[in-house]
């Protein structure tokens, strides 16, 4: 895709820019970061970064909150032409060491309190701790302070790595997405084309950034356009609405939207400054999108991606925003509806698998080379996993997942992990994790457990065993108890019964 002799991301961002005064960010408070400060500051880390013994290739871990100063440890790690490996703030320990072991990174940020315990997964394979609050201060920083903003961008070829970013499947344990240099600066570009971006817009930016929609898609597509964002830690719902008299664009997860409508101040006259509202990462429920266009006038544009794509469809800019729908492909990127079983290319309107092809879709999963073969066709069509169709009209739709990964607020809830923990309780049977369908998070994940007739095993106890043993957000927001799990003649339990049964679960 790139033919120049430097290929980094950081340097198709940044290396043509003219204006270094404009505006690139603005926290919460009201500090201003210009465009020649993001260059500045990732200078100073980058080279904080090198003196810490980082090289090209090497990964760079972060375990960040939210702030400019992560944001700008993103920039510094691909500008140093090392890989940057986000990590949910959520994972525990537990969690961690499994990461920090197969992704085996020469340096790990982490927040100060955490800094001890961290520490000791990182002496496991050699790695250095430096440390970052949510204010943006700890050892990185304070590091930075005393360094050059100089550095030289190291040159990386497009099929370099950038970042790695941990995924779920249904079985194993998580695998490390590839994402190179040009997969992430391709489908960028393509986006800011096809959202019509440009340096007049203001991104109203109150997602994570640990994962491909609030670090790839927001803010890359902002900085390529040369706009500017709002920099929010987390979702305020009457904040961003009064933020939206000088914004334009809002990018969200289906949770946010609902939040959002749940305020008296959201109306026509709250969003007429905006052009544009994004939705991703989780299904938005028809019944939303269709309140949301009656209590403000706008159709909400929702689009198609994952961690191993970034992203592959989009709703279109001008045209209909079809509710349920996630629209057509986007310029370069291929998608076909096949049998699951054969690979035949199914007709339109039929339900299969979806496979993607292009600039897009990842290098392959670390380390698993036999994993990376199995997931794509002999002629290069990654095999998503999603089930869905496309209509005669072209709109692509998701209609479920050949694997059981459950979707809750915009997080992958890998369900064998969670059951590994819920059957490790005294007491417990068996168990089986579902999603189930939810307003607030698209997917709430749901555990049926069978448990010993002689056990006095109730929710709040499955609960208080689980707590601290998985993220937040991977922990059920309900636990059903069964006789029996239902099962197939091989014996496999029916995870689509039981998605059945409890459908209505969460239903207001």
């Amino acid at each position: 895709m790139n033919t120049s002799a430097n290929a980094n991301l950081f340097s198709r961002l940044f290396d043509d820019l003219t204006e270094t005064n404009r505006l690139a960010i603005e926290k919460a408070d009201g500090t201003r970061i210009s465009y020649g400060d993001l260059i500045a500051q990732s200078g100073r880390v980058a080279n904080v970064l090198v003196a810490r013994g980082v090289k090209p290739g090497d990964r760079v871990a972060a375990q960040t909150e939210k702030s400019v100063e992560a944001l700008v440890l993103y920039l510094a790690t691909v500008r140093a032409g090392a890989v940057f490996l986000p990590l949910n703030t959520a994972y525990t320990l537990n969690e961690l060491d499994y990461f920090i072991g197969d992704a085996e990174p020469s340096l790990v940020v982490c927040d100060p309190s955490k800094a001890d315990g961290i520490a000791k997964l990182a002496d496991k394979v050699g790695a250095k701790v430096e440390t970052l609050d949510s204010d943006g201060k700890g050892s990185l920083t304070e590091a930075a302070a005393k360094a050059s903003a100089d550095f030289v961008t190291v040159p990386r070829a497009g099929d370099d790595l950038a970042a790695i970013l941990y995924t779920s499947g249904t079985t194993g344990r998580s695998k490390g997405a590839m994402l190179t240099h040009d997969n992430l600066a391709s489908n960028s570009l393509s986006l800011v084309e096809y959202w019509r971006f440009s340096k007049d817009d203001v991104l109203i930016h109150a997602l994570p950034i640990y994962h491909t929609h609030g670090l790839f898609v927001a803010s890359n597509v902002t900085l390529f356009s040369r706009a500017a964002m709002i920099f929010l830690p987390k979702l305020d719902p009457e904040l961003i609405i009064k933020l939206m008299a000088r914004a334009t664009v809002l990018m969200g997860v289906p949770t946010f939207y609902t939040r959002l409508l749940q305020s008296p101040n959201l109306s026509k006259e709250s969003t007429r400054h905006m052009r544009l509202f994004i939705s991703g990462s989780a299904p938005l429920l028809a019944e939303t999108h269709r309140e949301w266009s009656a209590r403000t006038g706008h159709a909400v544009l929702e689009r198609y991606g994952m961690t191993e794509t970034n992203m592959n469809t989009s709703n279109p800019y001008d045209g209909d925003r079809v509710p349920g729908a996630v629209g057509f492909p986007l310029p370069g990127v291929e998608v076909r509806v096949t049998d699951p079983e054969a690979g035949k290319e199914l007709a339109r309107d039929e339900i299969g698998m979806i496979e993607v092809k292009g600039p897009n879709v990842f290098k392959g999963y670390w380390r698993m080379p036999e994993k990376t073969a199995s997931e794509f066709r002999k002629d290069g069509f990654f095999i998503t996993g999603d089930l869905g169709k496309i209509d005669p009209r072209g709109y692509v739709h998701i209609i479920g997942r050949g694997k059981d990964l459950v979707i809750s607020g915009g997080f992958n809830v890998y369900p064998k992990e969670v059951e590994n923990e819920i059957d490790a309780i005294p007491g417990v049977v068996e168990s089986a994790v579902i999603g189930v369908p939810h307003a607030d998070f698209g997917e709430g994940v749901t555990a049926v457990v069978v448990k010993d007739k002689s056990a006095a095993l109730d929710e709040s106890a499955v609960l208080h065993a689980l707590d601290g043993r998985l993220a937040k957000f991977k922990m059920p927001k309900r636990v059903m108890f069964v006789d029996d799990l239902p099962r197939n003649t091989m014996g496999k339990v029916q995870k689509n019964v039981l998605r059945e049964t409890y459908k209505g679960l969460y239903a207001k």
